[in-house]
């Protein structure tokens, strides 16, 4: 997939194209409905794009209703390549793109840069200064520009008759609840980034854990221990670990002052993936975060932990 990050960046014989317009948070169920109607709008041989942001509108907007993120922008470029995206526009989300005018942005992104002739958004897309921009905007901007407006109905999930959103996502990751998160993602929740140093004490008790830097990208589900996979992204290869996970602030010890995210290979105590960038898949909750009462029942647990994790994913 082609990465663009300027509207500059399109070379000038670029297109014609197909293009996706939309936040993505998440590349859910809902994202994929809209990209699977762009593919079959491109079968002709057009190319399939996907404009969106590097950040949540709403962090320039509005920071104070800004919610946390479902994925980050690296997330976000992979899982989009994976959803048959020939190329990504991401823009920067900063005041001056603020401050564009609707017809402005559209005039730039979707007519000279992408030469576009059917464009597909969500029904409550908004965009331009004040959000000023919508659907209408541009079905009467297409017909001065020679573009089509394709609105995408929302994916609704049948059982909870409710739209499938990055909100009822984010619901659920902070319950623990990462099976629902699943479902409406179409795939495990996960986050990404650096493996780094920890305390060790993972190691010293027999179960060492690959930790993951505090900048990780993604949204972090609620606290406790998870059956999962730690997949090893470095260097462009994909290896898959089954992998015990916690996340939170091992309450046992005490001295851990933020929630961190560790994930425990099984059977593996001499893997080093020290600076590798992984990604951590939540396929199960198998508990929630507890301090015991010393290392002797701590110890019994994470053995118990382990095998539960053994029988999920097997």
């Amino acid at each position: 997939m082609i990465v663009f990050r300027d509207p500059a960046e399109v070379p000038a014989d670029f297109g014609p194209s197909v293009v996706a317009i939309g936040k993505f948070d998440g590349v859910h169920t809902g994202h994929r409905a809209v990209i699977d109607r762009a593919r079959v709008d491109a079968s002709d041989g057009a190319t399939v794009v996907a404009v969106t942001f590097d950040r949540n509108p709403l962090s320039v907007l509005r920071p104070d209703r800004c919610p946390p993120d479902v994925i980050g922008p690296h997330q976000k470029l992979e899982l989009l390549d994976r959803a048959g995206v020939d190329a990504t526009l991401l823009l920067t989300f900063d005041e001056a793109l603020a401050a564009l005018p609707a017809e402005e942005f559209a005039r730039r992104v979707i007519v000279d840069a992408l030469k576009a002739r059917t464009v597909l958004v969500g029904r409550d897309f908004r965009f331009g200064a004040g959000g000023a921009g919508d659907p209408d905007l541009l079905t009467r901007m297409g017909a001065t520009h020679g573009f089509r407006v394709d609105v995408v109905d929302d994916v609704r999930a049948v059982h909870a008759d409710r739209r499938v959103s990055s909100t009822w996502i984010r619901e659920a990751l902070s319950a623990g609840d990462v099976t629902t998160a699943a479902r409406l993602l179409g795939r495990a929740p996960s986050v990404w980034g650096e493996v780094v140093h920890g305390l060790k004490r993972g190691r010293e008790l027999g179960y060492p854990t690959a930790n993951l830097s505090p900048d990780l990208e993604g949204f972090v589900p609620a606290d406790g221990v998870y059956a999962g996979w730690l997949v090893d992204v470095e260097g462009g290869r994909r290896i898959s670990y089954p992998a015990a996970i916690s996340v939170g602030t091992n309450p046992t010890f005490d001295d851990v002052h933020s929630r961190q995210v560790e994930a425990y290979v099984l059977d593996e105590t001499d893997l080093d993936l020290y600076g590798h960038h992984v990604e951590v898949r939540f396929v199960e909750r198998v508990r929630g975060m507890t301090a015991f009462d010393g290392i002797d029942a701590l110890l019994v647990q994470m053995a118990d932990d382990v095998e539960r994790t053994r029988t999920i994913l097997r």
